[in-house]
């Protein structure tokens, strides 16, 4: 059924399951512009920084598409979207605060320094088996990005345009995930 009508409201779980069934991006961005405000709101109560709640709206939404066949309607959607959306910004949080108690404090004006700090041969050094188990225990979204980096040989420009940000942003996030890396496996 193609839907004529723009005025015509489409409910939460009907739409969620038209865009699991047809893997339908068009359909997604229907529940992205209802939902984006509320989950940008939700992060910003997390966050300092519209830039950091901005980066935490647009990965939600990345993985709430990839996951949204997850959803089976035992609750209403709102309310499963506002759970995702606490979930990840309390996963998000705790992974910071935990990188922040195990190395230095970071002032972003000189984050070109840290990055600098932690040597992509320091990466590269690490023993196999050591890295692979710490990668197994590092979250999703610093593995994702460091597989990128030197696994797949992404730039920093391509980290970005992957991400739809900026390439500070990107340095940033490699560089937290580098030092979150280094803290796992420091425990090993």
């Amino acid at each position: 059924m193609a839907f004529q009508h723009t005025t015509e409201i489409i409910e939460d779980e009907l739409l969620v399951e038209k865009i699991v069934k047809a893997n339908d991006a068009h359909l997604f961005g229907l529940l992205y512009d209802r939902y984006v405000p509320v989950v940008y709101n939700k992060c910003l109560s997390f966050v300092s920084s519209k830039e950091e709640a901005q980066d935490l709206t647009h990965d939600i939404f990345v993985k709430l598409f990839v996951k949204l066949n997850t959803f089976k309607g035992e609750s209403k959607f709102s309310t499963w979207i506002y759970a995702f959306t606490y979930n990840h910004c309390v996963n998000y949080i705790q992974r910071n605060q935990k990188a922040q108690k195990n190395t230095k404090s970071i002032n972003e004006d000189i984050e070109d320094e840290f990055l600098d700090e932690i040597s992509d041969e320091q990466i590269h050094e690490m023993k196999a088996e050591k890295l692979a188990t710490a990668l197994q225990k590092i979250g999703t979204e610093d593995k994702a990005l460091l597989l990128m980096k030197y696994q797949d040989d992404f730039s920093i420009k391509e980290i970005a345009n992957t991400y739809e940000i900026g390439e500070s942003a990107a340095k940033m996030r490699l560089s937290r995930a580098k030092s979150n890396l280094i803290n796992i496996y420091k425990t090993l």
